[in-house]
């Protein structure tokens, strides 16, 4: 689309870098049976066919048009291929860059022509080229698992946490609390049934829900309404929203288109009898005794994240209340400004940064590429600066966006229990 055209450098590239592994390999493929050269050909191609297929369609039918699965999984597959070619693509550049080097230094040695004719055509490493398709194959294989298995492989994190100030009528207070579903790229209805099951099955009294309900539209989460009902908590669900529920990725019709959109979301919380706290809070009470559960809408330290977040107006009401937990989506938020100025929050709950969908999270391990963006990226975090605990939790996400799968860093539901 003329609208579209600015991405075409891109697009030209990725077929330039198609065509550089390419001329590397095809002498290689032509060795084997012509059934297995078709496939392997076939194969190579499909991501590149499959990108062409969709700039194609999308002049007849919108991607905003297209079924959400069809489309996350379109995308995902081409984003998997051609991540999975950049390893050999490395090794491959790497060492037609150091070939090139030699055969500088060779050009002012007395050889002949064909000697170094020869020199530069024989001296790719065998062993790096199949090191690198090897490796190339293994991460292949693992983005694929990563989208077909361990996308909705969800892992039930639990934590106990005490509170000084916690009156003893809400002792053992069990709080669940999901965030990112991004419903535009959730595969199945039988995935989020799953962990709505988990979730029932964990007994919580109060469930925390922390933005990121869908990618582009509220549309997304139409069909999934029914599922989300079954969730079950005695003292209510509350929610806060995060930077994909405003809408701001998608391009509207009309400011009006927008705001309607912004509507049906608020309608959506409302008939699923959720709570949604857009810079405002509710009370809990138990045996006389209440602690308030504080939400704001998105507030990231990062300019290109909404910053809407109004914290003296939600805390308004507040003030005599010894327990305050807070919903606000972005991690960022608690280190730039809750712990510096309002040392009265006690617990904040957030998501946003999935754990990059990808890392490694084992005894004595943990890392991802997250970690050098968010200094909180997953988990439970503390900060005693003001001589008393403040706790954020960073919930690593139950759903996926960008690449729909992930590796090493699982789909979460998050059980914390209260203690004083």
């Amino acid at each position: 689309m003329p609208k579209d055209v600015s991405r075409l450098p891109f697009f030209v590239g990725l077929l330039v870098l198609d065509l550089y592994l390419w001329s590397s390999l095809k002498k290689y493929v032509f060795l084997y049976h012509k059934i297995t050269i078709f496939f392997v050909i076939l194969l190579y191609w499909l991501p590149a066919l499959a990108l062409i297929g969709t700039a194609v369609s999308s002049f007849f039918i919108g991607l905003d048009q297209w079924n959400d699965t069809l489309r996350t999984y379109t995308f995902g597959t081409i984003l998997v291929f051609y991540v999975a070619k950049m390893i050999p693509l490395l090794f491959l550049f790497l060492n037609d860059f150091f070939r090139l080097i030699r055969y500088t230094i060779y050009m002012f040695t007395p050889r002949s022509k064909k000697q170094l004719d020869d020199e530069f055509r024989n001296s790719r490493s065998k062993f790096l080229r199949q090191f690198s398709l090897i490796t190339g194959g293994i991460f292949l294989g693992s983005l694929l698992m990563g989208m077909v298995k361990w996308a909705y492989d969800f892992k039930i994190w639990s934590h106990r946490v005490r509170l000084p100030n916690l009156p003893h009528s809400f002792e053992g207070l069990r709080i669940v609390q999901l965030s990112d579903m991004h419903l535009g790229t959730m595969a199945t209805e039988k995935a989020l049934k799953e962990a709505v099951k988990m979730v029932n099955d964990l007994r919580p009294d109060v469930i925390f829900f922390t933005g990121d309900l869908v990618n582009y539209a509220t549309s997304e989460a139409f069909s999934f309404q029914h599922v989300l009902a079954d969730l079950k908590a005695p003292h209510g669900i509350f929610v806060t929203l995060g930077n994909h529920d405003y809408g701001d990725y998608k391009n509207w019709e009309s400011k009006e288109a927008k705001a309607e959109n912004m509507q049906d979301l608020y309608d959506y919380f409302d008939d699923l009898g959720w709570t949604l706290l857009n810079n405002d809070h509710a009370l809990l009470e138990r045996q006389g005794k209440k602690i308030a559960i504080v939400g704001v809408e998105n507030w990231s330290a990062y300019p290109r994240f909404p910053k809407r977040g109004d914290m003296q107006k939600a805390l308004k009401g507040t003030e005599d209340i010894p327990v305050k937990l807070l919903l606000s989506h972005d991690p960022t938020h608690f280190s730039a400004e809750v712990v510096t100025n309002y040392p009265e929050i006690d617990i904040a709950f957030s998501g946003h940064t999935h754990g990059m969908q990808f890392g490694i999270e084992i005894p004595g391990v943990k890392w991802s590429p997250a970690k050098y963006m968010y200094k909180h990226w997953a988990g439970l975090y503390k900060d005693n600066r003001h001589g008393k605990p403040q706790y954020l939790y960073v919930n690593r996400g139950l759903g996926v966006i960008g690449y729909p799968g992930r590796i090493g860093i699982m789909p979460e539901i998050t059980l914390m229990e209260l203690a004083t």
